[in-house]
C-alpha cells in the first residue's frame, strides 16, 4: 500500500508512531551519553581518593589546568555523580513510558489495518455500520 493509497487516518497514526520512535532513539542516545559522564565521573573520583590530601590537583577548564583542593574536587564529583543518578532515573522512566506508548500505538496500527476500523476517524466502518 503507497503513501496515496493509506487513508489519512492511517497516515496520521504511521506518522505518530515515527514520532514516538524517534523520541525513543534521541533518549537512548541521552542515556548512553549519561553512562559515559557516570563511567568517567566515577574514574576521576577513584582516582582522586588515590592522591595524599597535600598533593596538587588540578580540575580542566577548557584548555587550561587550573589548581585546586582535593576535597573541592571530591564534592564536586560527587554533587555531579547524584545528579547523573537523577537523571539517570528520569530516563528510565521516560523510557518505559515511551516504550509502553510505542506497543500501544503498534496494536492500534495493526488493529486498523486488519479491517477493524472502528476506532479510525472518518473511517468507512463509521459511515456505514454494515460494512
Amino acid at each position: 500500500m503507497s503513501k496515496e493509497q493509506m487513508p489519512p487516518w492511517l497516515q496520521e497514526q504511521l506518522a505518530k508512531l515515527q514520532q514516538s520512535q524517534q523520541e525513543l532513539q534521541s533518549l537512548m542516545a541521552q542515556k548512553q551519553h549519561l553512562e559515559i559522564e557516570k563511567a568517567e565521573t566515577a574514574k576521576a573520583l577513584e582516582e582522586l581518593h588515590k592522591v595524599a590530601d597535600g598533593d596538587a590537583v588540578f580540575r580542566q577548564a577548557g584548555t587550561i589546568l587550573i589548581k585546586s583542593k582535593k576535597q573541592e574536587l571530591i564534592a564536586e564529583l560527587e554533587e555531579r555523580s547524584e545528579m547523573a543518578k537523577t537523571r539517570s532515573t528520569v530516563l528510565e522512566k521516560q523510557e518505559t513510558r515511551l516504550k509502553n506508548s510505542l506497543k500501544e500505538q503498534e496494536a492500534k496500527i495493526t488493529t486498523m489495518m486488519k479491517g477493524n476500523t472502528a476506532d479510525a476517524p472518518n473511517s468507512p466502518a463509521q459511515d456505514n455500520p454494515r460494512r
